[in-house]
């Protein structure tokens, strides 16, 4: 009886999709395939966020409820688990006792899939993760374009002193050149601020903004179109902080802001990406003690695969 996909993906009609082992997509561990071009990493760190803990255990709820996902995405016209070999790299061994230490353990490891050609999705873990994966990929293709989904900014100074958080990590890796600052964007910013300077600083630091109350107003195609206008064709980094969703999308987050995107308008957003040269995305700031009958979850878990699908579509066809 056949129980995988070429690739190794699970048969739902053989092994039901609440059995066998949670990896991502119920795809193969990275260490039982001979080869892969597209890796998910968990990172299970929340060691540097602010308000509500429980992040640090966000890759194991996200895999969990992404036993659902199924092999064929209609939208985008991919198999993306066939189109090419994606595995699940596991987690990042992080010490929740030293951020800097985690955030060197999460470069190396970001590093270590690099050198071996392949692009990764991260699972989170808190927004701090973002700035080990953009100083790795900026080694291999320089300045990154940031597309960077959130309620918040996430370029502020330092918190209690702390430079290095979970809302920080683009201001420290605008401040080391990482980031091509002609071409990065925030889409889904709203809430209250702390100082009129925080978006004069923002925009200082190379970011354009797509706030939630100028979608309300403008509608979505707009947005669409001012999304395009400022990526180019550079390395883009995808970021997806899943407050950007509204709270009753995404219940289960540490930091949730009223007025947010609806589900199904992230992935407009994101199936507008079709094409763009994505070298390496995250989705971050699960917090599964907030969370109600999974929806923060499967939203994350959706999220991902969208995110896979738009790598795997610019990967060379390889037989199976």
């Amino acid at each position: 009886m056949k129980l995988q996909s070429p690739r190794g993906q699970l048969d739902p009609t053989v092994i039901p999709r609440y059995a066998g082992f949670a990896t991502y997509g119920r795809l193969p561990r990275l260490e039982d395939v001979d080869a892969a071009r597209i890796a998910v990493l968990g990172v299970p760190f929340d060691s540097a966020v602010t308000y509500r803990p429980g992040a640090r255990f966000g890759p194991a709820h996200v895999r969990e409820a992404s036993r659902l996902l199924k092999p064929y995405n209609a939208d985008l016209d991919i198999f993306p688990f066939a189109a090419t070999q994606v595995v699940d790299a596991g987690d990042v061994a992080c010490t929740p006792f030293d951020i800097g230490a985690a955030i060197t353990a999460i470069e190396y490891r970001a590093d270590e899939l690099a050198a071996a050609g392949l692009r990764t999705a991260v699972i989170g873990g808190d927004h701090t993760c973002a700035l080990p994966m953009l100083r790795a990929l900026h080694r291999r293709h320089g300045p990154i374009t940031v597309l960077h989904f959130d309620a918040h900014l996430d370029t502020w100074d330092s918190y209690f002193g702390a430079a290095y958080t979970h809302g920080t990590p683009f201001r420290r890796a605008a401040e080391e050149g990482l980031i091509d600052r002609e071409g990065s964007l925030h889409i889904g910013i709203r809430g209250s601020l702390y100082s009129a300077t925080d978006l004069i600083d923002d925009s200082a630091l190379g970011f354009a903004r797509i706030t939630c109350p100028q979608i309300e107003a403008d509608g979505i195609r707009a947005a669409l179109e001012r999304m395009h206008a400022r990526l180019g064709g550079r390395p883009i980094y995808v970021s997806i902080d899943i407050d950007v969703l509204d709270p009753a999308h995404a219940p289960g987050t540490g930091t949730p802001e009223i007025g947010g995107l609806t589900s199904r308008e992230l992935l407009l957003f994101l199936r507008e990406l079709t094409g763009y040269r994505i070298v390496g995305a995250d989705v971050v700031e699960v917090s599964p003690a907030y969370d109600h009958a999974q929806l923060t979850g499967i939203a994350a878990a959706n999220l991902v695969y969208e995110l896979v699908c738009l790598m795997a579509a610019t990967e060379p066809a390889v037989a199976a």
